[in-house]
């Protein structure tokens, strides 16, 4: 697809010969102008010329109305440049018509809701300008970086709540002429001229840019899309147009509520939300149950919303098994259904959808009281190649990127693979490292190879301590960590000489799939890890929190994570948890290796000494087993130079080959079990979900502002 050339923004009809200090600041590529705009939300000055005038007294007679059904999109798979096409930024908030007749003024949702009330301030701003006009726009609660925040526009009731802003995109009508057979660019002139300087009813405007770059900005804003609409188009009323599209930069749907659960024993006023969309026939389709996004006041607050819609019956065409095991959760808890009347609208941030219409780790995001419940249909995004016409084409169809199969054949005791250019000769293929689930090292040395893309980050360029299984999980097994004049001349090593005996040693070193491979025909079982690299090995990469039980029930473990999650997120550190693959769980928090291992030691003391406060019945932080007295153990040790701890995405020697998993912190609840995650299902789930991991190697927090800040509150 060819690529319009990029243009500096410009806003048109100025005639200024001086440019503002605001003006200034928006020179530059596409990115520096929308980030600016957002931010800065300059008001737009607004010269008279003659052409704009000219269309409008040109334009068709009609008589003042307050009633439309608005323009809608078409939502596309990807972005694309076009030089026919504009886009703008899809503000998250709600969409707003307005009908202003001077000081008659109606503000309307698209079902013809009255947001007067419910949005004060634009309804008085709109009155006080005293236009003639009928705008098309998204009423916002914006952030103090200019950034739309939906959260705080639903809990927007008045001023102190936040900045409301009305964003105006188009114009439909302007002093009994009707505008919507004009071209778009020609509206958004008009409308650029007409609306006077306000701090609340503010021109959206509009880039003549690369969309693809566009859309990469609005990712790094955190806003929720772009639009693309088509410069020539006209205004088509109660019609989803594909003259306008738009484009997400996460996926977002509105969906109905049908029901909620609540699991055995829990304290919450429920635990998840049923939901769905309609279909052509109108019969309300199972899209899947929300359990995260929620406050406990917002939780009580839809609980009274619901009271009068509860009902016997389930508004499902097909009702769904609120309780049905899945591959991660084979043992779920259980949850008793409460049914409700298919009425209530709201929106949901989601992974991705199954092939069956099932949302993956959907997050809600708010009430859609702007929405009617049986206007709600599932979004299906369209290939831009469907919409849009294209310059050029591609003879050959591209395939798409196969998926890691098998490395090793599963009959022979002996191969040998070439990877990474080396020669690897794998032997004992067959023999049994877990007897009891059929487990060979072939089929290690197989799971490691199709991880490989997730775990090599975790171990590049970090000195291992191997912990060798020749003979599997029942045999003897050793740790093996220097390997001088042993290993191969192509693996990476890295010269040690330690402090207790002065000697020299030398630790393999992780660098590629070749290597990791090499470590699992050793019969490495787990994958241990410095914290650190030798490119900076007096500096950790991240600090550890291991909750390490001994008598303690995994429901313990839970509660020590979830308050040490609290005790973090207090503090503002961002932290991510996995589970060990044995007894306890590991929680991380990315230092980008700007600070000592006794730095980080010291860190993780703090942590764990405020979560032994909390819930001191059943943890201890002595370093000896026996005056633990068979409490859990906080451990923060494991933040020492070489301290070593099974890496993410290891397989761990333990019954049912155990893999240690990363969470999303929504499933570190009661019912997670250990046995979740296991060497038959843990690429399939790292394939589904993603490298939950991925900021632990991240730039890492601000240590001291964290310590100075969390200081100044005692």
């Amino acid at each position: 697809m060819k690529q319009s050339p990029k243009r500096s923004y410009k806003r048109k009809g100025s005639d200024r010969n001086n440019d503002s200090p605001t003006d200034k600041k928006l020179k530059g590529n596409p990115v520096e102008q929308i980030e600016a705009r957002v931010k800065q939300r300059a008001s737009p000055v607004h010269p008279h010329t003659s052409d704009w005038m000219k269309s409008v007294k040109n334009a068709p007679k009609q008589a003042f109305y307050d009633r439309v059904e608005p323009m809608l999109a078409t939502l596309v798979d990807q972005p694309f440049d076009h030089a026919d096409w504009i886009y703008e930024v899809k503000w998250d908030g709600y969409r707003a018509l307005a009908f202003v007749n001077k000081t008659d003024v109606q503000l309307k949702s698209r079902n013809d809701k009255s947001f007067n009330e419910k949005f004060y301030p634009v309804y008085e701003e709109l009155k006080r300008l005293k236009l003639e006009a009928v705008l098309d726009g998204e009423v916002v609660v914006l952030d103090p970086n200019g950034q739309a925040n939906f959260a705080s526009l639903q809990k927007w009731r008045s001023e102190a709540d936040g900045e409301l802003v009305y964003y105006v995109f188009d114009l439909l009508w302007y002093k009994g002429k009707d505008l919507k057979d004009l071209s778009l660019a020609l509206r958004k002139e008009i409308l650029n001229q007409i609306l006077p300087d306000s701090n609340i009813i503010i021109y959206s405007e509009h880039f003549e840019t690369s969309g693809i770059e566009f859309l990469k900005t609005a990712r790094t804003l955190g806003l929720e899309g772009i639009m693309a609409k088509r410069k020539d188009s006209n205004y088509q009323i109660h019609n989803r147009t594909k003259d306008w599209l738009k484009i997400k930069a996460s996926r977002r749907q509105e969906v109905v509520i049908g029901g909620y659960t609540l699991n055995e024993d829990s304290k919450k006023p429920f635990s998840s939300l049923l939901v769905g969309v309609f279909d052509e026939q109108n019969k309300l389709i199972y899209s899947g149950k929300i359990g995260t996004g929620f406050t406990m006041a917002m939780q009580k607050d839809l609980k009274t919303l619901f009271k009068p819609l509860i009902t016997a019956k389930s508004p499902f065409f097909k009702e769904p098994d609120v309780n049905q095991p899945s591959r991660f959760r084979p043992d779920p808890p259980r949850a008793a259904v409460t049914w409700l009347k298919p009425e209530l609208v709201c929106e949901v941030n989601y992974a991705e959808l199954t092939k069956d219409g099932i949302m993956r780790h959907p997050s809600f995001e708010g009430m859609r009281s702007d929405k009617k419940a049986t206007a709600v249909v599932l979004e299906k995004e369209k290939r831009v190649a469907e919409v849009v016409e294209q310059t050029d084409g591609h003879v050959l169809k591209p395939r798409p990127k196969p998926i890691r199969k098998t490395l090793l054949n599963p009959t022979e005791k002996t191969q040998v693979k070439r990877v990474n250019k080396q020669e690897l000769k794998f032997t004992n293929l067959t023999k049994m490292f877990w007897p009891e689930q059929g487990i060979t090292k072939g089929d290690l040395i197989n799971f490691y190879y199709q991880m490989a893309p997730y775990i090599l980050p975790y171990l590049k360029d970090r000195p291992q301590s191997m912990n060798r299984f020749p003979d599997g999980i029942h045999g003897e097994s050793f740790y093996y960590k220097d390997v001088t004049g042993r290993a191969p001349k192509w693996v990476d090593t890295f010269r040690y000489i330690s402090d207790t005996d002065d000697r020299e040693r030398h630790y393999l070193v992780g660098k590629d799939e070749a290597t990791l491979l090499y470590m699992a025909n050793l019969g490495c079982i787990e994958m241990n890890p410095w914290n650190s690299t030798v490119k900076k090995p007096d500096y950790p990469s991240f600090c550890i929190i291991d909750l390490d039980p001994d008598k303690n029930s995994f429901d313990q473990v839970i509660e020590a994570a979830q308050v040490t999650k609290h005790v973090l997120d207090e503090m503002g550190v961002p932290c991510y948890c996995k589970t060990s693959g044995s007894t306890g769980l590991h929680i991380y928090i990315p230092l980008g290796q700007k600070y000592t291992y006794e730095q980080s030691k010291e860190f993780a003391r703090l942590i764990v000494t405020l979560v032994h406060q909390q819930i001191p019945a059943f943890t201890s932080l002595e370093r000896t087993i026996k005056d633990r007295r068979g409490k859990m153990y906080l451990d923060f040790l494991q933040n020492r130079p070489h301290a070593t701890i099974a890496s993410v995405y290891s397989v761990r020697p333990k019954q049912g080959a155990t893999v240690s998993m990363p969470l999303h912190w929504d499933e570190v609840k009661i019912g997670l079990k250990m046995q979740d995650f296991h060497i038959f299902n843990a690429v399939e789930r790292v394939r589904s979900e993603g490298d939950l991991f991925k900021p632990v190697l991240g730039t890492g927090i601000d240590l001291k502002k964290i310590v100075e800040k969390y200081a100044s509150t005692l």
